[in-house]
């Protein structure tokens, strides 16, 4: 009897780590890609179907959850006790448009990060890294706390931009935080939003704006400053990617002036190369040794790069295929199998190409149900997972040909990018953090 228990108690631990295999620790994933190779989420649901469960977030932000085996992590923007606009804030689609400029008042927020459990969704701690009186307003469909965290398992990096970036212990201790990076002046008031990055000992903090732009690498085990490099660029929201070519890792980050590479042990830049649209947002992605990076407001660029250029490559062979038609603005680039997906500006309009040579498998698709994107395509399960605004979500096939395979909606605004981790989906709403499941 004893070694049918046992054996018994091993086949349930063993099942219980096939359950949770993998996680989803930054806003792209493992990778940077918008790829779970081995989650396989449901393609069907509503705000009630598949729903496993869902909880309310209070307050207001657009940074997408990240996972790590049995817990979710989030942050968030909200009222400070007292405050006399909490009563509007509780209500986060008063006084908001589709394309406005002008954010509400401004009110001193606390800045939140929330940690919850993957089985059930309850609550199992939550921090306020800062309260403060943010210096500047922001766009009418932006927040205050719009970056993503990020985590490797053993510390959580919440990022709210000139309120500072905050190191948490998985329990919700605080280990290190960093106030003194300054404060930005993003173009407009648009407000803030790239979020930072980890690769090996640290950390890549993106700081462009309309003073001096610059990204930090800092020690993610202390928080202190390894190297800080200066950028001729104005403000940018785009997030770093971290790549390895040729037993060298290197930072990527996409910018108005310049899409360019970065040494990651010194911070020296490698490489650089024009052509890119005003303010750029959409982060780069890379595979098979070429990187691919795009913008598509008042304009359109995307190109694939050989990463082993240095200083201006452009209109050299470093440079493998552009387009100038058709790219993404808010809503990264997606990369699977060999096939770049993107969407035109921050419509439904959807194009796939051959990653290799950009030619396309088929472009500039109408997606019915698809209008205006915030979120970034991702894929898992052999599909691709498009969210628009509306909390509308398509899933298509991830192949050659454009097929539809559902349309679903969780019921209120969505501009986080989801999450997918083994069969389920997890999708960050204007007021709800929804746990998609079978």
């Amino acid at each position: 009897m004893k070694t049918f228990l046992l054996t018994f108690t091993a086949l349930v631990l063993a099942s219980s780590v096939s359950v949770l295999a993998d996680n989803w620790p930054h806003w792209r994933g493992i990778g940077g890609n918008g790829v779970a190779s081995n989650a396989s989420p449901p393609t069907e649901w509503s705000d009630t179907k598949n729903v496993k469960w869902k909880v309310r977030i209070p307050g207001r932000g657009s940074g997408s959850p990240v996972i790590w085996e049995d817990r979710v992590f989030v942050t968030t923007a909200v009222p400070a006790a007292g405050d006399q606009s909490e009563a509007a804030a509780a209500n986060p689609g008063q006084g908001r448009n589709r394309g406005g400029r002008g954010g509400s008042q401004l009110q001193n927020l606390q800045f939140k990060v929330m940690c919850f459990n993957r089985k059930d969704g309850k609550l199992l701690w939550e921090k306020i890294a800062t309260e403060a009186l943010p210096h500047q307003e922001t766009h009418s469909t932006n927040g205050f706390a719009s970056a993503s965290p990020c985590t490797d398992g053993e510390h959580v990096y919440a990022h709210f931009g000139s309120r500072g970036l905050y190191c948490y212990t998985m329990d919700g201790t605080l280990v290190w935080e960093r106030n003194d990076l300054g404060q930005m002046e993003t173009r407009n008031s648009f407000g803030e939003g790239s979020s930072p990055t980890l690769a090996d000992d640290k950390i890549i903090v993106p700081w462009d704006h309309e003073g001096q732009s610059s990204i930090f690498a800092l020690n993610k085990l202390t928080g202190k400053t390894i190297w800080k490099t200066n950028r001729d660029e104005p403000t940018c929201w785009a997030t770093p990617l971290v790549i390895e070519h040729d037993g060298q890792q290197q930072v990527i980050m996409n910018g108005q002036t310049c899409a360019r590479s970065y040494d990651l042990e010194t911070g020296k830049e490698l490489w650089r190369c024009g052509g890119q649209t005003e303010r750029p947002v959409a982060c780069p992605v890379a595979a098979d040794g070429l990187v691919f990076v795009g913008s598509g407001h008042r304009g359109s660029f995307l190109a694939a790069f050989r990463p082993d250029g240095k200083g201006d490559i452009e209109g050299t062979q470093h440079v493998v295929w552009t387009t100038n038609r058709d790219t993404p603005d808010i809503a990264s680039l997606l990369l699977s199998s060999g096939r770049l997906y993107f969407h035109k500006g921050k419509t439904g309009i959807l194009t796939c190409v051959d990653a290799a040579t950009g030619k396309p498998h088929f472009e500039a698709s109408r997606v019915s149900g698809l209008n205006s994107l915030y979120a970034s395509p991702i894929a898992a399960g052999g599909y691709i997972f498009s969210t628009d605004r509306s909390g509308t979500t398509v899933v298509i096939k991830d192949s050659d040909k454009l097929e539809i395979v559902a349309t679903n909606s969780v019921g209120e605004t969505v501009d986080a990018t989801p999450a997918p981790v083994d069969n389920e989906l997890f999708i960050r709403g204007e007021q709800h953090l929804f746990c998609i499941s079978k």
